[in-house]
């Protein structure tokens, strides 16, 4: 099992020194790869997620400028709440300036009130979010690119550079609909806030549209040694890996950059990286 962990990009604690000190203490410590979360807005009748985020991709592309192997992934970019020929600029710039480390973790979200604020429709958010999927790996293939879709249609459009190389695309998301959208059109699928036990029917689900291991089953989980009992994590890790799960992003739970480092270094140790 791989294990990636969430950076220090909301709350009181985010900003540019946390950020390049967790990035640079994952690549130490061996974690597979660091995390961020999206949401444009935030609207205040809303208690979550935390209303001070940093952009996501400027978070990856400041964890990419300060490290040289660590993965960069997105759990999840909500992509209907963007223009997705623009994202699909930016990713494959990001992807091209860390030299191919971007993993996209992509979902259609959940807040009713941020797309009414951004302007996009809600109703909608799933077949954009498909036909999203289906424009970018056009445009990283081909040059010039044509996309003939519902929402979105052109005809010899240059998006350059390209990624390095097929950014790996992981769907988010615990539903039926989540998991058919994951086998027809990711490389990946990621769960969040499972129990071993509930993950055990999942990973049965998924494994039954997408058999090969190359097809990636993630879980995004709030792993914190300093907020819950270490051997807890240690159980949950062998459960997790037994139910058939491959990957998992950790989010400590600390508020103080000194304590957020603290849980990333006991959370290598105790994992045994």
């Amino acid at each position: 099992m791989r294990v990636g962990i969430h950076l220090p990009q909301y709350g009181k604690l985010a900003g540019p020194a946390a950020i390049v000190e967790a990035a640079r203490l994952a690549e130490s410590l061996g974690f597979a790869d660091v995390w961020v979360s999206d949401h444009t807005v935030h609207p205040a009748a809303q208690d979550y997620p935390s209303p001070r985020l940093f952009d996501p991709l400027l978070t990856l592309a400041t964890a990419a400028a300060v490290t040289e192997r660590v993965g960069l992934g997105t759990s999840v970019m909500v992509v209907p709440t963007h223009n997705p020929l623009g994202l699909a600029n930016a990713l494959a710039s990001l992807d091209a300036l860390s030299e191919g480390r971007l993993i996209l973790g992509a979902g259609a979200g959940w807040s009713e009130a941020e797309y009414a604020a951004l302007g996009y429709d809600f109703a909608s958010r799933g077949r954009r979010l498909d036909e999203a999927l289906d424009l970018f790996r056009v445009v990283w293939r081909d040059d010039p690119a044509t996309f003939h879709g519902t929402y979105s249609d052109f005809e010899d459009v240059r998006v350059l550079p390209r990624p390095v190389g097929p950014v790996p695309i992981w769907i988010g998301g615990v539903s039926d609909t989540a998991i058919r959208r994951a086998a027809e059109r990711g490389d990946g699928y990621q769960a969040i806030g499972l129990t071993p036990e509930q993950a055990v029917p999942l990973v049965a689900k998924v494994r039954a549209a997408r058999p090969e291991t190359s097809f990636t089953i993630s879980l995004r989980t709030g792993w914190d040694p300093q907020g819950m009992e270490p051997s807890r994590i240690v159980d949950e890790r062998a459960a997790f890996e037994e139910a058939g799960i491959q990957h998992v992003v950790a989010a400590p739970w600390q508020r103080d950059l000194p304590s957020w480092l603290t849980s990333m270094s006991t959370l290598a140790e105790l994992l045994s990286f």
